[in-house]
C-alpha cells in the first residue's frame, strides 16, 4: 500500500509514521509545507526511519499541487490529510490567514485527489468542531458543529468540503474526530511540555480554570496519546471501505477517543508525579485570559470501540514516555 500523509513532519503526522514503519509495510510519501510546527528532523531522526520506505516532499499546501509535484509522489493508494495550522490562540490573534490555510489546506488536497483518486481519502479533524461539550455530553459523530473560535470554525469548513468532495465527486472520504493528543516531541507551546518545563525549574504551572463559589474549577478533555492516534487511523484504513453516495446520504466518520476524562488540573498532577517533583499550580481565569476557548471538549468513543479499536496507552504511560523524552539531556525538538 502507498500512502500520501499531509502534515507528516508535525506533531501528530511524525508519529503515524513511526507507527507506519513499525507495523505496516507501506510505502510513505509526505507532503508538507513545513511551518512553524513542521520539523522534518522528527521524521529522519525516528529509530525506524527507512528512506527506501519514506519520501518528504516540500509544498506549500495553501497552493495547488504543480504537475512537476503531482509527477514525483505518483498514484497513491491513500491520502492522510493531517496537514493544519491548530494552535487555537493563533487563530484568535490572526484568524484570516489561519483560517485561509486551514481551508487552502483542505480545499487543493480534494482537488488532487480529484485528480488522483485514491481509494481512501481521509480527512483529519478534532473534537472542537463541536464546541463545548456541557458536564455528560460526549458528541457523537453527526452531531451539530457549534465551533467556537476560527481554528474549530476552519476544522469544521475542511469537513464540509470535504462531504462536498464526496457527494459530487465521489471521493471515498472518511472524516475522523480526534481528542486532545499528547506524546513525545509535542510543540513546546502545549499544555504538557509546558508543565515539565515549568515542574522542572521549580515554577507553578498555569492551569486555566473557572472560580466558583467552592473554589477554582478546572477545564477538561479525554487525553489521547499520539501513536494510539496512529493506530486508530491504521485500523480504520485497513477494515472498513469508505460509504458511497448515494448509497448512503453522508461518509463515514468516526471519533478517536483516549481511555479516560482528566481535568487540567490532574493532568499537571499526573506530570508532576512521574517527574518526581511537589506541584505548585497559579490559576488563570478561564474565560478572561482564553476568549473562544471551551472549558470541556468530550466525544463518544463508542462507534469505534464497537468496531474492536481501543486505545492502547494507558495515561500514566504515556506521560512517562514524555517525561523521559523532555529530560534534559535528550535531544531537543520543537
Amino acid at each position: 500500500m502507498k500512502v500520501l500523509l499531509t502534515g507528516g513532519s508535525g506533531f501528530i503526522g511524525h508519529h503515524v509514521v513511526d507507527h507506519l514503519l513499525a507495523e505496516t509495510d507501506w510505502e510513505i510519501i509526505v507532503l508538507d509545507s513545513l511551518s512553524y510546527a513542521g520539523d522534518i528532523s522528527k521524521v529522519v531522526e525516528l529509530s525506524g526511519f527507512d528512506p527506501q520506505r519514506v519520501r518528504v516532499l516540500w509544498h506549500d499546501l495553501r497552493a495547488p499541487i504543480p504537475p512537476a509535484t503531482a509527477g514525483r509522489i505518483g498514484a497513491v493508494d491513500a491520502m492522510f490529510n493531517l496537514a493544519s495550522a491548530s494552535h487555537v490562540p493563533h487563530s484568535i490573534d490572526d484568524p484570516v490567514p489561519f483560517v485561509q490555510n486551514n481551508v487552502n489546506v483542505a480545499l487543493h488536497m480534494l482537488e488532487f485527489a480529484r485528480q488522483h483518486p485514491p481509494e481512501l481519502f481521509v480527512q483529519f479533524s478534532t473534537d472542537e468542531v463541536f464546541g463545548p461539550a456541557p458536564p455528560g455530553t460526549e458528541f457523537k459523530e453527526w452531531d451539530v458543529h457549534v465551533p467556537s473560535n476560527p481554528y474549530a470554525a476552519s476544522k469544521s469548513a475542511q469537513e464540509q468540503l470535504a462531504t462536498s468532495y464526496w457527494r459530487t465527486y465521489g471521493l471515498p472520504v472518511v472524516i475522523t474526530n480526534t481528542m486532545n493528543v499528547y506524546g513525545e516531541r509535542q510543540h513546546p507551546e502545549k499544555f504538557i511540555p509546558i508543565c515539565v518545563r515549568q515542574l522542572r525549574t521549580g515554577k507553578p504551572v498555569p492551569v486555566h480554570g473557572e472560580q466558583t463559589a467552592e473554589g477554582w474549577k478546572a477545564g477538561s478533555r479525554y487525553w489521547l496519546y499520539a501513536g494510539d492516534v496512529a493506530s486508530a487511523l491504521v485500523f480504520i484504513a485497513e477494515r472498513f471501505s469508505p460509504a458511497r453516495y448515494p448509497d448512503v446520504d453522508r461518509p463515514d466518520r468516526w471519533n478517536l477517543v483516549g481511555q479516560e476524562e482528566l481535568t487540567n488540573l490532574e493532568v499537571a498532577g499526573h506530570v508532576a508525579a512521574t517527574m518526581g517533583v511537589p506541584l505548585e499550580v497559579e490559576w488563570v481565569d478561564f474565560h478572561r485570559s482564553r476568549p473562544g476557548h471551551d472549558r470541556r471538549y468530550a466525544l463518544d468513543g463508542s462507534k469505534l470501540a464497537a468496531a474492536g479499536w481501543q486505545a492502547g496507552t494507558p495515561f500514566p504511560e504515556g506521560i512517562r514516555r514524555v517525561v523521559e523524552s523532555l529530560r534534559p539531556t535528550s535531544p531537543a525538538h520543537g
